[in-house]
Parts: structure tokens; sequence; C-alpha cells
């Protein structure tokens, strides 16, 4: 792609999500996340691979759906209510559906359908946009809505995320979508704790942010895209190797990793608010994706490809991939544990 087309697209993705932060008015929150929209599709359809093209228009589509949901809530809100202020949302028809269309946006279940399709047809770079920077802007508008909705619905939005993510990814052999079921799982300890404590919530999004940013950056690097691929890394990079395990790890929530952090806070907040069947049902979702994080840390770090080539294969080529993000985003992944205290004070 053009260098400047590039720059363009990247600083529409930003104004899009800057108008969205910025905005109390649900009609330039709307043209927030639409200029978010119409920036991405050109990345996600820029190789003109069928399969790029077909997870391209599930997406608009996708994305078309849940704008017109929200405009038409938002409308609704304001007829009845006569003010578009967002942080006004008194009408709990148009706040439900309001929220409805934001899980459609971000992949919460039961809307998660088209999530790990779209996810399948993306190389992993635009990938990763779509599973970190794609997710701020809807979660802002969560967050802000999120007093004026039915606790009940948020818990149900929440459990069902955390257990469908889990459960969904438990017979996958493509990477991508392993990692977008990780993404609805990780959405749904969001969206639990929410309505309880929102500082949690950011604390959480952020940390999974790195998590991700360095699961997705280190299989770029590897070029693996399929479980049975991951065998072949080990004889390239094995520090690398020996890295991205602890961060699909720490993905997991495995203590002394940064992804214990959330999930500890998370739980620790729900047993204080006298919900001991929910965390309890929280924390036994969490095994279910740790199942198949430990998988993929077995196939990278147990297993040796059967096959030995004399000719160069691609996984033996040198990347071009700048190491610094890399090596940033495994930092914090790994590292950030003993910060916990400093983290809260940070977020609160």
């Amino acid at each position: 792609m053009n260098p400047y087309v590039l720059m363009i697209l990247l600083s529409s993705l930003g104004l899009g999500t800057a108008l969205t932060f910025a905005s109390s008015h649900w009609l330039l929150a709307w043209m927030g996340l639409e200029i978010n929209t119409l920036a991405i599709v050109p990345l996600m359809a820029q190789h003109h691979h069928p399969r790029a093209v077909e997870a391209t228009t599930k997406y608009f589509l996708t994305q078309a759906t849940a704008a017109a949901m929200i405009m038409f809530a938002s409308t609704t809100n304001a007829w009845i209510t006569g003010e578009w202020d967002m942080n006004n949302m008194s009408d709990p028809i148009a706040t439900t559906m309001i929220i409805a269309a934001l899980a459609l946006k971000i992949g919460l279940a039961p809307m998660h359908f088209w999530m790990p399709e779209v996810l399948q047809g993306l190389d992993l770079l635009t990938g990763l946009i779509l599973s970190t920077w794609q997710k701020l802007a809807p979660f802002t508008l969560i967050v802000q809505v999120a007093q004026a909705v039915d606790p009940l619905l948020l818990t149900a939005l929440g459990i069902s995320s955390a257990l469908i993510g889990g459960w969904g990814g438990l017979n996958q052999t493509q990477l991508r979508k392993i990692l977008a079921y990780s993404s609805i799982a990780h959405m749904g300890w969001m969206i639990i704790v929410l309505q309880y404590a929102p500082q949690l919530t950011l604390l959480a999004l952020g940390t999974y942010i790195f998590m991700t940013a360095a699961a997705f950056l280190a299989l770029k690097v590897s070029s693996a895209t399929k479980v049975n691929a991951l065998a072949m890394v080990w004889s390239k990079t094995p520090i690398l190797v020996s890295t991205t395990a602890l961060v699909l790890l720490s993905l997991g929530g495995l203590p002394p990793l940064t992804g214990f952090m959330p999930k500890w806070l998370i739980l620790q907040e729900l047993t204080k608010q006298n919900l001991p069947i929910t965390a309890t049902i929280m924390a036994l979702a969490a095994l279910l994706s740790l199942y198949f994080y430990l998988r993929l840390c077995y196939a990278m770090t147990l297993t040796i490809s059967p096959s030995t080539t004399a000719s160069t294969t691609p996984w033996r080529m040198k990347t071009t991939q700048a190491p610094l993000p890399l090596a940033l985003s495994t930092t914090v992944a790994l590292g950030l544990l003993p910060m916990t205290p400093a983290v809260l004070m940070l977020v609160t």
C-alpha cells in the first residue's frame, strides 16, 4: 500500500477514536465510530485475497448494523427525553439497544459470531488493530452509559462472553480464531466488573492490549497461522518462543505474570460485592481459556517438527519487523504483576 494512503488511513483511525473519546453527544460519537470503520476497511482488504474481501464485507455489514442500531436508539432517547447527551440515558429501551449495538461492535457474546470469521481472513497486523484499537471507542461509550443499564444485562453479557470465549477456542486449529475467542473471553471479564469498579475494567483493557499485541507481533515474526506451524518455530528463534509461551500463559491469567493481575482484582471485587457464584463461574471460565493457551505452549515448546529439509523454508527467513514494539509489549505482558499497587493507584 502507498505510504501516503496508509498514513491517511491510520490518521483517520486515530481521529475517529479521538472524536468518540471527546464527545458527549450521540451524533458526534456515532460519527467517530463511522470514521473508525471506514478507515479500517481498506486496510482489511488491501491484499485483494478473496478471504480478505469476504472478511472485510462481513465486518462492514456488522459494523453498519451496529451503527444503525446506535443511531436509532440515540434518536429514540432524544425523542423521549429531549436530549442527545449520552450521560442522560433515562429510557431503558434505548439504553438496552445502545448496549446491544456496542456489544455487537466489540464482539461480546452472544453477538460474537462475526469476530472469529473476520479475524481469520486478515493478516496479523490488521488483526492486531482490530483486536485492540478498534475496541477502544465502543468501550468508552459502554463505560459512559453503564450506570444506566440493568446490572443483570451486563452480568449476562460478561458470563456468556467468558464461557463462549473459552469454549469456542477449544477445538480451533487456526491461531487467529483462537486469538479471536481469547478476545471475546477477555471482553467478558471487562464487562462483568464494569458496574462495580470501572477502573478495573480500564485496567483489564490496558493489560489485554499489551498481552494481545505481544502475541500477535510474535506470531507475525514467526509467520505462524496454524497450531501445527508452531512446532517449527523453535529452530528459528528459541528465545522468542520462550517469551511467546510466557505471553500466552499471561493471557491465560497465570501468576506471576501480568495477566493474573486483572483476573485477581476482578474476582476480588466480585467477592466484595457478595457475588460468589458469579466469581466462581468466571474463575471456571478462565480454566477453559487456559486449556487452549496451554495447547499452544505445548505445540511451541514441547514438540519438534517431524520433517527436516535442506532447503530454506519460509519460517527460516529473517523478518523485517521492527523489534522494539514486540520487546516493549512482551516486557509489559510478563512483568507488571509486582507493580499492581502502583497500577491501581494510577487507574483510581
